[in-house]
């Protein structure tokens, strides 16, 4: 059975970007066994309560349960990267899949960051998701011939890759049509 690790925190967006790729990984496999992870601050907490007590971490084990993933659940206390690598040991984890937050480098710098020590140390594949609304729509697009890119917004593209038009606008709600 493929092991999978799938830490999670209480960001919605987060949680369902990493959901839909543990999905994909559960659909490619004839087995896979989902450990769900919440490492909390508080020991009372991280007591009496579930990842599946959070609404993110529900909704991931009621999507995941249905596409048939076995899964399980553990709440700790402490460094979160520690015991994210320490428990994807404990459960020989096939693949840790985090949700990544996006950080500036001098934030990830003072602030730290799980992403950043989980992949430098971890001793098996990680997969790094971003938030779902990322997956789901392009940061920009070329006005000219539509090519999608998917980047920080606030990223000035200069010039299109695909056609090299120099019509390349940041994606509001409305997306923009190709005029050609």
């Amino acid at each position: 059975m493929y092991q999978i690790l799938m830490p999670i925190d209480t960001d919605e967006d987060r949680v369902a970007a990493q959901t839909e790729t543990v999905l994909d990984l559960v659909n490619a496999i004839d087995s896979a066994e989902v450990t769900l992870l919440h490492v909390f601050a508080d020991e009372d907490r991280a007591e009496n309560t579930t990842p599946a007590q959070l609404a993110p971490g529900r909704n991931a084990r009621d999507r995941l349960a249905d596409a048939g993933a076995t899964i399980e659940q553990e709440s700790r206390i402490g460094n979160p990267a520690e015991e994210i690598l320490e428990l994807a040991h404990e459960i020989g984890a096939n693949q840790i899949v985090l949700g990544g937050r996006k950080r500036s480098p001098l934030g990830a710098l003072v602030f730290g960051s799980v992403s950043q020590d989980v992949l430098r140390k971890a001793r098996r594949p990680v997969t790094v998701t971003g938030s779902a609304a990322a997956l789901e729509r392009p940061s920009h697009r070329c006005v000219n011939c539509g090519e999608a890119y998917y980047s920080d917004p606030s990223t000035e593209i200069s010039t299109c890759r695909r056609c090299g038009g120099v019509h390349v606008e940041t994606v509001t709600d409305e997306p923009a049509e190709p005029t050609a």
